[in-house]
């Protein structure tokens, strides 16, 4: 969907224009280059394993990579009982109808998904004289289409959950919820049930960590990308799949103190509060996906030296299990 003027400042509000400014020159992904780094992620302790040690994606990253907000409320709500939609209890459908401005066609529609193709051919175009109700519907169309192919997609990657209506229906306060650690949940997620040997495919914001490999492993950066800008994903930009292999030991422990980085960087990143919670071990919480954020394992990553890490979690507790031995949240809203 193309990004018309007068959305912009919906997306300023919500904390996630810096996101938006990406989706034109997104990065093609190296499927085997994330299915090699996939392979040495251990779901225990959230870092891949590498010959010198520990490393991981931790808030700091998703903050210079992304710009996406890390403080703020959970990205969560009730995932049950959709048919009766916590608003005054209308119906989810008659609530759907007022937030976009009409009900769907019955082959749009599976169980409480939409399918995108919907959004494309009803908000595709936004004419210059239309009024401020009319782009506000607008708005909430490309922001659900901007989170769910940006930060939140999954293996149903043509359809949109109607979870997200409580948050569309308040569009004005979603600056308030924290952006990046709901895709950074999302991301731990998806290579946890990645490391399960019956899984072909993973899904999740793999565009960042592609980004963070190429900036973190010196040796695996594509050569000719020297210019960048904030975002630092954005540098990647034009970058298409080789088949050129590299030595995976060299590896950056603080990219992001380059004097060029520091020129760029929005200085909104750099406030103390959020500053904080880079190194702050945590829970992360993407609805019903919380992964735990165990930066203290990955120390050099924030300059400091490497102490005795604490015992890893309990993944059956973060990784609910249903009779099958399989995960809870990808059994009932994750279609293999």
């Amino acid at each position: 969907m193309p990004l018309h003027e007068r959305i912009i400042p919906y997306l300023e509000t919500a904390d996630l224009y810096h996101l938006d400014r990406l989706i034109s020159q997104w990065l093609w992904v190296n499927e085997p280059l994330l299915s090699a780094f996939v392979e040495r992620w251990r779901p225990e302790t959230h870092t891949f394993h590498m010959p010198f040690g520990e490393c991981a994606i931790t808030l700091q990253d998703v903050a210079y990579q992304l710009g996406l907000p890390i403080d703020g409320e959970a990205v969560s709500g009730c995932l049950t009982d959709f048919e009766n939609l916590m608003d005054n209890r209308r119906p989810t459908w008659e609530w759907f109808r007022e937030l976009f401005g009409e009900l769907l066609p019955p082959n749009k529609v599976k169980q409480m998904t939409v399918h995108f193709t919907w959004f494309h051919e009803r908000f595709w175009d936004l004419p210059a004289d239309t009024s401020e109700e009319t782009v506000r519907i607008h708005a909430r169309a490309y922001i659900m289409m901007l989170l769910l192919s940006q930060l939140f997609a999954d293996k149903n990657a043509n359809r949109v959950h109607l979870r997200w209506l409580p948050y569309l229906a308040l569009m004005d306060d979603l600056g308030r919820y924290s952006w990046g650690s709901a895709a950074l949940a999302w991301l731990y997620r998806c290579l946890c049930h990645g490391t399960n040997r019956n899984v072909v495919n993973v899904a999740g914001p793999l565009q960042l960590l592609q980004s963070w490999i190429f900036w973190r492993f010196f040796s695996l950066r594509p050569c000719g990308f020297d210019v960048f800008e904030f975002p630092l994903a954005s540098r990647w930009a034009t970058y298409l799949p080789t088949t050129d292999a590299g030595d995976q030991r060299v590896f950056l422990w603080d990219p992001y103190s380059a004097p060029d980085v520091a020129a760029i960087v929005h200085p909104d990143i750099l406030v103390e509060e959020h500053r904080r919670l880079w190194m702050a071990a945590m829970s992360l919480i993407y609805f019903v996906a919380i992964e735990w954020h165990q930066v203290d394992r990955v120390v050099p990553q924030f300059g400091g030296v490497q102490h005795l890490p604490q015992l890893a979690l309990n993944i059956d507790w973060l990784h609910a299990k249903d009779g099958r031995g399989g995960d809870r949240w990808f059994s009932s809203y994750y279609q293999e």
